[in-house]
C-alpha cells in the first residue's frame, strides 16, 4: 500500500536535520522495533539521530540492532532535555497522545522541533505537524515499512533495518494470529527476510529468553486466573506482592493475557497488574470477533487501542477494580454472547 501525502515529509529529509525519535512509555516490541528501524533509515540518509525512550524497556528487546545508543528520558533527564530542545524534528512512533509518555510529553509540548506522528492506533490528538495514522494497519513497523516504500527508499532496507521491523510486527501481532493480520502483512515480513531479517533466530530471542522469575511469575498468574462463563470472560489479577516475590523485571507479563483467550468458548481476556508504586492497576484488554476492547476501555476505565487490543487503567484497589470489571462487563452480556461464534 502506499502512503499518502509525503511530500512534506520528503522535504523535511531532504536536507540533514537533528532528529529525535520516541516511542511510548513501557515501549514494547512494536515501539522499539520501529523507532530503532527508522532510526536506521534516517542515518543513511545523513541525519543525525537519537531514540529516546520515557522509561526503560525488556531486556529480550535489547539485542535490537541499535539499543545500545537508546537513551533514557527518566535516567538522563537533563542529557535528553538538552537533545529535544535542538532538534529540528521529533518523530513519536507508536502513540498519537502525549499523555502517554507523562513528563516527557509535557516538555516535548514546549519544544519548537516539528512534530511527526508516525502511529497505528485510533483518535490521534491534534499536536502534530505531520500525522501518518493508520490504525487499520496492524503494526506501527508495517506501518513505518509502508512508509519507506513510499517514500520510494526500499532500496535502503538492509538486514538490520529489517530485523527492527519485523521485531514489531512479530510482538503486535501476537505472532501473526491476531485478525490485524492482512496477506500485505505477510508479503511485507516475505521482503523483511529477503531483505535479512533472520525470522527464526529473531523469533527466538522474543520467545526463548524468559528468566525463571518470569516463569514463576506465570505460574501465579495462571493459577490466579478465573473464567465467567456467562461472560465468556478470563481475567487475571497480579499483586504488587507477587510481582516482588518473583523477581518482577519490565517486559516479565508481555503476552500473559492471551492465555485466557485459549480457553475454549472465551471472547474476552483481561489482566490487572498493581502497580503499588504509582497507585494504579494497568489493565490490559484482548478480545475475538465484534467485541470492541477499544471501546469497552476508553468508556470505562480511561484507556482506548485497537478493536481487538487494548490498554487501561484504575485508581482503585484490585478487588475494586476486579469488581467494577464483573459489573460493567454484565451491562455487555448479550454482546459478549453473540462476539464470536
Amino acid at each position: 500500500m502506499k502512503i499518502e501525502n509525503t511530500t512534506q515529509l520528503k522535504s523535511l529529509l531532504g536536507t540533514p536535520q537533528k532528529i529525535v525519535i520516541v516511542p511510548h512509555k513501557s515501549p514494547d516490541g512494536d515501539a522499539m522495533g520501529s523507532c530503532l528501524g527508522w532510526k536506521h533509515l534516517l542515518d543513511k540518509l545523513g541525519h543525525s539521530t537519537t531514540v529516546i525512550s520515557p522509561d526503560q524497556y525488556p531486556d529480550f528487546l535489547k539485542w535490537i540492532p541499535g539499543s545500545e545508543q537508546v537513551l533514557i528520558y527518566e535516567e538522563n533527564t537533563d542529557t535528553a532535555q538538552k537533545i529535544l530542545s535542538k532538534a529540528d524534528s521529533i518523530f513519536v512512533l507508536d502513540f498519537n497522545t502525549l499523555k502517554r509518555i507523562g513528563d516527557m510529553g509535557d516538555f516535548i509540548g514546549t519544544c519548537n522541533a516539528q512534530k511527526i506522528v508516525i502511529d497505528h492506533h485510533r483518535d490521534p490528538d491534534n499536536f502534530a505537524d505531520l500525522l501518518f495514522s493508520y490504525p487499520e494497519i496492524g503494526s506501527t513497523c508495517e506501518l513505518v515499512y509502508h512508509l519507506i516504500d513510499s517514500l520510494e527508499l526500499s532500496d535502503l532496507i538492509d538486514d538490520t533495518i529489517a530485523t527492527a521491523l519485523y521485531v514489531g510486527i512479530l510482538t503486535d501481532t501476537g505472532s501473526f494470529r491476531f485478525p490485524s493480520v492482512t496477506p500485505t502483512t505477510h508479503r511485507v515480513v516475505a521482503h523483511l527476510i529477503e531483505k535479512g531479517a533472520n525470522h527464526s533466530d529473531i523469533t527466538n530471542k522474543i520467545k526463548d529468553s524468559a528468566s525463571l522469575g518470569r516463569l514463576q511469575l506465570l505460574g501465579v498468574a495462571l493459577n490466579n486466573l478465573r473464567y465467567n462463563e456467562s461472560l465468556r470472560t478470563a481475567y487475571i489479577t497480579l499483586s504488587s506482592d507477587e510481582l516482588v516475590t518473583c523477581g518482577y523485571q519490565k517486559g516479565d507479563t508481555e503476552g500473559f493475557v492471551n492465555y485466557g483467550l485459549s480457553i475454549t468458548g472465551s471472547v474476552l481476556a483481561v489482566i490487572m497488574i498493581e502497580n503499588k508504586k504509582e497507585g494504579y492497576i494497568k489493565m490490559s484488554f484482548r478480545s475475538k470477533g465484534t467485541f470492541s476492547v477499544n471501546d469497552f476501555a476508553r468508556n470505562h476505565f480511561n484507556g482506548g487501542g485497537h478493536h481487538n487490543a487494548a490498554g487501561g487503567r484504575s485508581e482503585q484497589t484490585l478487588q475494586k477494580t476486579v469488581d467494577q470489571l464483573l459489573q460493567k462487563l454484565a451491562l455487555c452480556q448479550e454482546e459478549l454472547q453473540n462476539a464470536y461464534s
